[in-house]
């Protein structure tokens, strides 16, 4: 036994086998990087689309305090179960939010045009949410930061306008440095950071509202090809999130 404990290959595949296990049970949602603190963050919520399937909302309803929803992408597409979702949501009685997943390659304004065709106005639905994050190659060839504010613009004003609630925007830490950062201060933030942390900190010192602290997150009541959900966190109270959900 003297003679193993001193064999330097026994640590190495010792510590090889728990790094194996440790990558195994992260990948099938039994260890999370991030474990937001309950007392701090009590509100929580999950954000869904068409990838999550056919979702059993009764099931996987319980224990959210929200849900986002995708609605939208670009000036054309429609999410496939948006309208599902928001009924059967709704029905169970989660405040619900809709998103639109922004594209660097059409107008603000046909963008929220086709955010409106499929939102409806509801008073007790939260802020219409902008997600801007990149796809495709636009990470290796970045759009141009004038011509993304520009448009981000339009469609924050039209949305603004039409639902009588500033949007919140969603955002990489990539995306948010690069296009968001010091300007559209109106708009509350949405951040996302599943790399360990105790709580995100922006490039300019801002106050996010929602934190998508992992992707990963088994989840009840799912049929669909993907087994994990995004989980988010609010940053405030129960009170202050009720405010959220009738402010105007």
């Amino acid at each position: 036994m003297r003679n193993i404990v001193k064999n330097p290959t026994f640590y190495i595949c010792l510590i090889s086998l728990a790094a194996a296990v440790t990558a195994l049970l992260f990948l099938e949602g039994e260890i999370l990087l991030n474990s937001p603190s309950q007392e701090k963050y009590p509100v929580r919520g999950a954000d869904v689309s068409v990838w999550q399937g056919e979702i059993d909302w009764r099931t996987f309803g319980e224990g959210m305090d929200f849900v986002f929803i995708k609605a939208t992408e670009g000036s054309g597409h429609i999410d496939a179960r948006f309208r599902y979702n928001l009924e059967q949501a709704r029905k169970q009685g989660i405040p619900c939010g809709a998103y639109h997943f922004f594209s660097y390659d059409s107008a603000g304004a046909s963008q929220a045009e086709n955010f409106i065709s499929a939102v409806p106005v509801c008073d007790d639905m939260l802020p219409p949410v902008i997600d801007v994050e990149f796809y495709g190659d636009k990470e290796k060839n970045l759009p141009e930061k004038a011509e993304v504010v520009s448009q981000l613009s339009d469609m924050i004003e039209a949305l603004s306008a039409h639902y009588g609630k500033t949007p919140v925007i969603y955002a990489t830490k990539k995306s948010y440095d690069l296009y968001i950062a010091g300007g559209f201060l109106e708009c509350p933030v949405w951040i996302r950071e599943v790399t360990p942390t105790t709580c995100p900190v922006l490039s300019d010192g801002r106050e996010w509202m929602f934190w998508q602290y992992t992707n990963r997150c088994k989840a009840e009541g799912l049929s669909g090809g993907v087994r994990f959900v995004d989980m988010n966190v609010f940053n405030g109270t129960a009170e202050e999130f009720s405010d959220l959900l009738a402010d105007k």
